[in-house]
């Protein structure tokens, strides 16, 4: 049986993915700090470490375990968390990675996945914004990520086999929620407040279901590890407009919800390519930015989702404000 450790398990991304591996038959290792809570529900093959991936005596403990591969998900998320104490997020996001690197490798880790962020290109004119084109990070969060990216690389050989994704936004419903990110925030408001700001609208995001994030991984788990080894991955389903991901919210939560445009300053538009892991991995995505929305509303209705502009735990920025972490 594989022995997987998911590093940031515990996460918006994790907490929807480890019960998916689970069912696969892994057996699973969650390392996390768990500051937004525990939503893994037991299990046989689940084990489960609280600690700081700054803690490398803890990660060389936890890798004498004889580990077949990694998921590193941890990081401060997005760029007002990580802008809200830039000094921590670099400890967390970048100077922990090269240790964890290098004991990985002395551990005999035989599959490294990676979570990059697919705000690593910057703002693109090109229609299509592919694995090989240029990085230029517009933020520390974004720079730090495209820096792991050639740490990652740098270790990569055929005993150690390295794999990066450059994900879209990820939204929908998971047992770890997040309301921080645009297309949530807009299924919020307008379920709640029966209205959706937009601030500009032209502008491109690309978005990806949680689901197909998290079964994206189950496919690079699956694959021999020098399949995917030094490759790069962009993932991602839609690269809509925000006009467009207010219609489509519109459509899903109720006819009868006012959208408002607001001017703004903010022109950067993303938009890319998922071309390569299809051709290659023969991944595509099952589920739309509509079928998204439809698991938050159900999770409002019923009830699953309470308290959903006060609760701390949905927002990244004010979980971190309030915990004051170092």
């Amino acid at each position: 049986m594989k022995k997987i450790l998911v590093i940031g398990g515990a996460g918006y991304v994790g907490s929807n993915l480890v019960p998916i591996l689970l069912s696969e038959g892994y057996k699973i290792t969650v390392f996390d700090l768990f500051i937004y809570g525990n939503h893994l529900k037991n299990h046989e093959n689940l084990n489960i470490i609280k600690g700081d991936i700054r803690d490398f005596n803890l990660i060389e403990k936890i890798l004498n375990k004889n580990f077949d591969e990694i998921i590193h998900l941890a990081c401060i998320s997005n760029d007002p968390s990580f802008e809200l104490n830039p000094h921590l997020g670099k400890s967390i996001n970048f100077d922990s990675f090269e240790p964890l690197l290098k004991i990985s490798k002395t551990k005999g880790i035989k599959k490294f996945i990676f979570a990059s962020s697919s705000s690593v290109y910057g703002v693109k004119d090109v229609e299509n914004v592919n694995e090989n084109m240029s990085l230029k990070p517009l933020t520390d969060y974004s720079k730090y990520k495209a820096m792991c990216e050639d740490l990652l690389m740098k270790y990569s050989d055929k005993y150690f086999n390295t794999c990066i994704l450059r994900p879209a936004t990820v939204c929908g419903f998971s047992p770890r929620q997040r309301l921080d990110v645009v297309v949530n925030i807009f299924a919020n408001f307008a379920f709640f407040k029966n209205k959706i700001t937009i601030f500009g609208g032209e502008q491109l995001r690309p978005n990806i279901n949680i689901i197909d994030m998290s079964l994206c991984y189950l496919k690079l788990v699956e694959e021999k590890p020098e399949n995917i080894n030094g490759e790069i991955f962009n993932v991602g389903q839609e690269n809509h407009s925000l006009n467009k991901l207010a219609e489509i919210t519109r459509k899903v939560i109720s006819k009868d919800i006012a959208i408002e445009k607001v001017n703004s300053n903010d022109n950067r538009s993303y938009h890319i390519s998922s071309e390569k892991i299809f051709k290659k991995l023969k991944f595509k995505t099952k589920y739309d930015i509509e079928d998204a929305i439809f698991s938050l509303k159900e999770a409002f209705e019923k009830k699953v989702l309470i308290n959903t502009f006060d609760n701390d735990d949905y927002f990244n920025i004010k979980k971190m404000q309030s915990l004051n972490l170092e």
